[in-house]
């Protein structure tokens, strides 16, 4: 139990938090590797800005990764 499901629990838990806290601005990459930043938050829907001008609107529990700030100006 404590070497298989706990850890799993855990990190479910804390993908949770992390999609209940994105905010419009921050950055992050989706499980198919498209990188964006946040425009808009809805309750199951996240807007990403993929390029200047071009968005794209993708499930919450795709988001898989919050960047750092400045990650997308770095690449």
């Amino acid at each position: 139990y404590f070497l298989m499901i706990r850890p799993q629990q855990k990190r479910q838990r804390e993908l949770k938090a992390m999609m209940d806290a994105l905010t419009k601005g921050d950055e992050v990459a989706t499980a198919g590797g498209i990188l964006g930043r946040v425009v808009k938050v809805a309750d199951t829907y996240v807007t990403l800005e993929i390029a200047t001008g071009t968005e794209i609107v993708v499930q919450k529990n795709a988001v898989v990764t919050l960047l750092p700030k400045g990650t997308l100006k770095a690449l």
